[in-house]
């Protein structure tokens, strides 16, 4: 009695009975097609807003990273085979664009998506429409099918039956096929040059390379020339009392424009090693000089710009007063006869030839604009990048004064310069990555990263040849790369640089 009661006492209710519909298991799997219209279920597989696509948050893309362009082609190539593997011809293939340029393969261009239910689905299929799952196929246990045309003689040698390999041949083509070639860019710099005393100033703009092959570089209070085909070393001049805050070679001839601290511009003759002349008016310093045939321009501290006529005697002729803060950057684009000018306002400004009136206004940057560049490729197409909070590359139509395009680098654009050989731009960086990176204009996508600088890469200059850049840091070195491939037309040589040497 007493055990039948404590037996009453610790049972336990009976279940109730499961809603959950029976699961049922079979040995294999083989995938169902009946009443399934595969090209729907497929493009809804992972549908934005698809039921089949999970509540998970978009990861964010680095944009133009080259590790990262490399990673998508190897996904959209697997993904092209494995569709294809999976549904030959039944649903049609869109290419990547890096397998595009195979001929021999015949690939299907995309269609419109069909309508779910299929119009022509088999007898007894489900006409119902279908809430994609996350699962394309539904699985049963496999039929019995009797082959039909068994005696048939297969001749083709390319046939299925007689391949070793475990993908179509289709799919091997795809595979063996040549790819759209990078072009390869050395990683490394081939040469180094020590640079004591390079300022580790973002504002300044001590490096510039000459038509003659003679790169001019600021140090401290000196300025000194180093000779590209002999690898020779020349200390130009020593300023008493100052230092040297930018220097930029005219276009053509060995003329050479020295900024200071102080607010002078100075003019040199590198072959005969004298100064010209001396040229006052900015009360700070000379951050940014930039050529236009006889005009010389010069930005500075004190926010304003100078145009400079050096036949003339006066100091200077037309003064431009549009930025609040120091003047960084100036480019001038001798063929439109504009000038851009960038300051540390986070402004854009381009100029009308001596026009004191500004052109345009370009206020989209969000922090110092000092890289600037001109190219040379197209008429009135300007880029410009932003410092630290900006991290991006702008592309200018100063033709219209509109916004073509931008992209975020990710770090603090220090430099810009157009191949003068091919459509592409390479761009100097700072934090965080003190990177040099080549892209491809307009598709933006990297042809090189490279790096190898400690500190900011804040100077930036290029060959006259424009095979070969040179950049500063202030790890106080100068690194030469082999960045741009040689101009058809040109038939100047490459130019020979001595692997041992420094400057000073």
């Amino acid at each position: 009695m007493l055990r039948a009661a404590l037996d009453d006492a610790v049972s336990t209710p009976a279940p109730s009975p499961s809603r959950k519909r029976p699961r049922l298991y079979n040995d294999r799997f083989i995938p169902n097609r009946e009443g399934l219209d595969l090209q729907a279920g497929y493009s809804l597989l992972h549908a934005e807003g698809s039921p089949a696509s999970g509540a998970k948050p978009k990861k964010r893309t680095p944009n133009g990273e080259l590790h990262f362009q490399r990673n998508e082609e190897a996904n959209q190539t697997y993904h092209t085979l494995l569709r294809s593997e999976l549904f030959a011809n039944e649903i049609p293939q869109n290419v990547p664009q890096h397998l595009a340029t195979r001929g021999s393969m015949n690939y299907q261009k995309s269609e419109p998506r069909a309508t779910t239910p299929p119009p022509t689905a088999p007898a007894g299929g489900n006409m119902t429409p279908r809430t994609p799952s996350k699962n394309l196929f539904t699985y049963m246990s496999p039929k019995t099918r009797t082959p039909q045309n068994r005696n048939a003689l297969r001749t083709d040698a390319r046939a299925e039956i007689y391949s070793l390999s475990p993908i179509r041949f289709d799919s091997q083509r795809m595979l063996l096929s040549p790819r759209k070639q990078t072009r390869d860019v050395a990683k490394q710099p081939y040469k180094v040059l020590d640079a004591p005393e390079l300022k580790d100033d973002f504002y300044l703009n001590l490096v510039d390379w000459g038509s003659s092959g003679v790169l001019g570089v600021g140090l401290g209070s000196c300025v000194y020339m180093w000779n590209a085909t002999s690898g020779k070393v020349d200390q130009l001049c020593s300023l008493e009392n100052d230092t040297v805050t930018s220097v930029n070679w005219i276009q053509r001839g060995s003329q050479i424009a020295i900024g200071t601290h102080k607010g002078y511009v100075q003019i040199w003759d590198a072959n005969k090693e004298r100064m010209l002349r001396t040229m006052d008016g900015h009360t700070q310093r000379v951050g940014a000089l930039a050529w236009n045939s006889h005009v010389l321009t010069s930005g500075s501290r004190d926010r304003t710009i100078y145009h400079r006529d050096v036949r003339i005697s006066a100091s200077f002729t037309h003064t431009l007063k549009g930025h609040k803060q120091e003047v960084c950057g100036l480019k001038w684009n001798s063929e439109d006869n504009q000038l851009a000018s960038g300051g540390n306002d986070n402004k854009l400004i381009v100029w009308d030839g001596m026009n004191e009136q500004p052109l345009y206004k370009f206020t989209d940057h969000k922090a110092a604009v000092k890289a600037i560049a001109w190219s040379p490729h197209q008429h009135g197409l300007l880029a410009s990048g932003g410092g630290t909070q900006d991290r991006s590359i702008k592309f200018w139509n100063t033709l219209t004064g509109s916004l073509i395009s931008e992209v975020d680098t990710g770090s603090q654009v220090c430099n810009l310069a157009w191949s003068k050989n091919s459509n592409e731009i390479v761009s100097t960086h700072g934090y965080s990555e003190n990177q040099i990176v080549v892209w491809k204009y307009p598709s933006m996508q990297q042809v090189a990263s490279l790096t190898g600088h400690t500190y900011r890469v804040l100077y930036l200059a290029m060959s006259p040849d424009g095979q070969v850049i040179v950049t500063g840091a202030g790890d106080e070195t100068l690194r030469f790369w082999n960045c741009f491939q040689k101009n058809k037309n040109d038939g100047l040589g490459s130019i020979a640089l001595d692997a041992f040497a420094q400057i000073r």
